[in-house]
């Protein structure tokens, strides 16, 4: 009990509050990056012209990428400092990891994207409106995959509970700091989740009760 309150009372809980923070910055810029890659996707997909000839395989691309490939791909192979336009764009390694996971949050936007426009077509707005608890259950699964960046050395907050972790010799101090990471991480993604269930409960109860007043 004393070496969890020193514990408490140290650096460490302010540090991986940090760290985590660092996860939920990454996941932002992943969403973000996602939703415009994978929304004009939708919108053509959705034409049934022969774009989607080219679409199709792409989305199946992104779909099957490793975020570990992309990541060390990215590493290696672009440039960390470029221009875009005559914009001098810095890449970081928090922002390496995020369009790692672009892939992935494009590939789920045109699966789930489309399929709430075709609901929204068919006059069913409560199940176009699935999306949002869906999009928030995307950006838990890249809040929790952002600690990839571990292997290359962010700073987020896998990487602060494996640093905190290394500054003990026993095996039950060591434990005491992962369950602290433990349970950090478990809260915020408890609470993410229940607003996946919470945001389902309520739309489902929407269009039952829409289709019983039909």
């Amino acid at each position: 009990m004393t070496e969890l309150i020193n514990l408490l009372n140290s650096d460490y809980p302010s540090e991986l509050l940090t760290g985590m923070v660092v996860n939920f910055q990454i996941a932002l810029i992943a969403l973000a990056f996602g939703l415009a890659l994978g929304v004009p996707c939708v919108l053509i997909l959705l034409t049934g012209r022969f774009w989607t000839h080219a679409i199709n395989p792409l989305v199946g691309l992104m779909r099957a990428a490793p975020t570990f490939v992309v990541m060390f791909f990215l590493l290696n192979t672009v440039p960390r400092q470029f221009q875009v336009l005559g914009t001098n764009v810095s890449l970081s390694p928090e922002l390496i990891v995020a369009l790692s996971l672009v892939p992935y949050v494009a590939a789920y936007v045109v699966d789930n994207g489309k399929t709430a426009i075709i609901e929204l077509r068919k006059g069913s707005r409560e199940a176009a409106l699935l999306l949002i608890p869906n999009l928030i259950r995307a950006f838990v699964v890249l809040v929790m995959s952002s600690s990839v960046g571990v292997a290359i050395g962010v700073n987020e907050g896998i990487a602060v509970v494996l640093r905190e972790a290394e500054r003990y010799s026993t095996l039950g101090d060591q434990m005491l700091v992962f369950m602290i990471g433990v349970f950090a991480f478990g809260v915020v993604f408890q609470l993410g989740f229940a607003c996946v269930r919470i945001g389902i409960h309520l739309f489902s109860n929407a269009k039952s009760i829409k289709t019983r007043s039909t």
